[in-house]
C-alpha cells in the first residue's frame, strides 16, 4: 500500500500545485468571459512556476530525472512565452492566442501530474492502474482530461479577447 508523504518539503509542493490548479480552473473560467483577473492569473502563473521549480528540490543527482521533472522542464518551457505574452506584449496580437495554449497547456500539466499522483497513491486507485499508473481506465481518464484541455484551449483562443487587448 502506498502512503501519502508528509515531510513539510513534499506537503508544500503539493499545496503549491493545487493552489496552482484551483487559480487555473478559475483563469480558464474568467477566458470564457474574457477577462484577464489579475490576482488569479498571477497566482496560477507564480504557483505553476513554482510548482515546477520546486519538483526539482526532489531530483538527487546520480539518479536521473523523473518522468515528474521532465514534465517540469516542459512546463516552465511553455509558461516562458506565456508570461512574456501577458506581461510584455500584454495580449496584443498573436500575444493573446500564445497567452490562451500556455496557460491552458501548463494547467493541464498540473492536472497530468495530479492524474498520475492520484493513481500512484490513493489505493482505492491502484488496482486499476497499477504502479506505474499505465492500463486502460488509467489511459481513458487522461484521454478524456486531454480532450477537455484541447476544447478549452480550442473555445479560448476563439472566444477570449479581453478588452484592451
Amino acid at each position: 500500500m502506498t502512503q501519502l508523504s508528509t515531510d513539510p518539503l513534499t506537503l508544500t509542493h503539493v499545496l503549491i500545485t493545487l493552489i496552482a490548479i484551483l487559480a487555473g480552473f478559475v483563469v480558464l473560467g474568467r477566458m470564457r468571459a474574457s477577462r484577464v483577473g489579475n490576482g488569479w492569473t498571477g497566482t496560477f502563473l507564480a504557483t505553476s512556476v513554482l510548482t515546477s521549480v520546486t519538483g526539482f528540490v526532489f531530483f538527487h543527482p546520480p539518479n536521473p530525472p523523473t518522468p515528474a521533472q521532465l514534465t517540469g522542464v516542459v512546463a516552465l518551457l511553455v509558461l516562458v512565452p506565456t508570461l512574456y505574452a501577458l506581461y510584455i506584449k500584454h495580449l496584443v496580437g498573436v500575444w493573446r492566442p500564445v497567452y490562451v495554449i500556455g496557460a491552458v497547456i501548463s494547467l493541464w500539466l498540473n492536472v497530468f501530474v495530479l492524474i498520475i499522483q492520484l493513481f500512484q497513491k490513493v489505493p482505492a486507485l491502484q488496482p486499476l492502474a497499477g504502479n506505474p499508473p499505465s492500463g486502460p481506465v488509467f489511459g481513458a481518464v487522461q484521454t478524456i482530461v486531454l480532450i477537455a484541455f484541447i476544447v478549452a484551449g480550442w473555445r479560448g483562443v476563439k472566444n477570449f479577447h479581453p478588452i484592451g487587448a
